[in-house]
């Protein structure tokens, strides 16, 4: 079975500083491809909504396929939109 694959965008900045790792909104990434080049504490807090999306759930609210997330870190706020990419 392959697995779903999952593209997470910085859609927005809310936070006072820039990105620690210097991610800018609009930037993307691959979940299985790109992790290295993902933030790792972003990637902490949203890997609960890549699973439930990857395995075929879905979050209230949320339109079907799709989840937002924000960075933990309370300068930064970068907020990030996780979607299911069916092949």
């Amino acid at each position: 079975m392959k697995r779903t694959k999952i593209k997470i965008t910085l859609v927005e900045r809310k936070g006072e500083m820039g990105c620690h790792r210097g991610l800018k909104v609009g930037d993307s990434f691959d979940f299985d491809t790109d992790m290295g080049k993902f933030c790792p504490m972003a990637l902490h807090t949203g890997f609960p909504y890549i699973d439930i999306l990857r395995y075929g759930g879905s979050l209230p609210g949320q339109p079907e396929g799709t989840a937002m997330f924000c960075c933990p870190d309370v300068d930064v706020i970068n907020v990030f939109k996780i979607e299911k990419i069916d092949e």
